[in-house]
């Protein structure tokens, strides 16, 4: 197993854990028996998480309110991690802005980049030296199939996500032999607060696209994790748009995709021309 068996004192972290895979991930590893250090924004989900798989599993769960994005609220964070043993490492918190750059919100992009690379960056740096020196641990980092291309009107992210994936695999490939492992999680569309945060909840409903849940990705992802894979993509829909998104020249990939996003968003009413 490239996880390590559960040690009372020893938890596993998830971040964005308040909701959507972040939750499921946590649910999937308090049923294996971690305990469990749970991250997000929104202490009261935390709360009400925490109650809930303390009674359902009996393992010890913590909470931490810390918004990723907020550099100060994140090193202390950070500093409490340098120095914990942590077992497992489920750095998943992330989120999506929408529409064009150009009447994006220059704040909002930024803490974007904040959360989705920057927070999980200095979290691998932070719980990696504890790992090697005992020569245990696993890392999984929730990338997504949208990093394997550009996505025009999804620049930023697409941008963040490609970060994610190709250093979860520099990673997994460095940590060969040392008994810590890193895996990215990649998963396609998936059912949770992701369009609504973006501003595309209308997409919801759309029958082009091929939904997930959180519980078959996360699933997935400890399975995966638990093997030592490079990387996991939930579900035949997300494969064949990660191998397209990779080998497709961009001079066919970019009208493609201006066929079917430009018109997704244009139902949104964002000024999409």
């Amino acid at each position: 197993m490239s996880v390590p068996a559960p040690v009372r004192g020893a938890p596993a972290v998830v971040t964005g854990a308040s909701s959507g895979i972040g939750e499921a991930l946590a649910r999937g590893l308090a049923s294996r028996g971690h305990a469990l250090v749970l991250v997000a924004r929104r202490r009261e989900r935390l709360e009400r998480l925490a109650l809930q798989l303390r009674r359902a599993h009996g393992v010890d769960v913590e909470i931490r309110r810390c918004n990723l994005a907020d550099r100060l609220e994140r090193a202390g964070l950070i500093e409490e991690l340098t120095s914990r043993h942590v077992s497992v490492l489920c750095s998943n918190a992330g989120f999506a802005t929408c529409g064009y750059i150009r009447e994006g919100d220059p704040d909002r992009e930024l803490e974007e980049v904040e959360v989705n690379v920057v927070a999980m960056h200095e979290l691998t740096l932070a719980v990696l030296p504890g790992m090697l020196a005992r020569g245990a641990g696993a890392i999984l980092i929730t990338g997504s199939n949208a990093g394997e291309q550009p996505v025009p009107t999804a620049a930023t992210y697409a941008a963040t996500k490609a970060f994610a994936n190709t250093y979860a695999e520099a990673l997994h490939v460095e940590l060969r032999g040392t008994g810590v492992s890193c895996t990215v999680l990649a998963p396609g569309p998936v059912r949770t607060e992701f369009t609504a945060v973006g501003g595309i909840q209308h997409i919801d409903e759309n029958k082009l696209v091929r939904w997930t849940t959180p519980e078959q990705v996360a699933e997935d992802g400890l399975r995966g994790l638990e093997r030592g894979q490079r990387m996991v993509i939930p579900g035949a829909a997300a494969k064949a748009q990660t191998l397209g998104g990779r080998y497709t020249p961009r001079a066919v990939l970019f009208p493609i995709l201006r066929l079917i996003v430009l018109p997704l968003l244009r139902l949104s009413g964002r000024g999409v021309a």
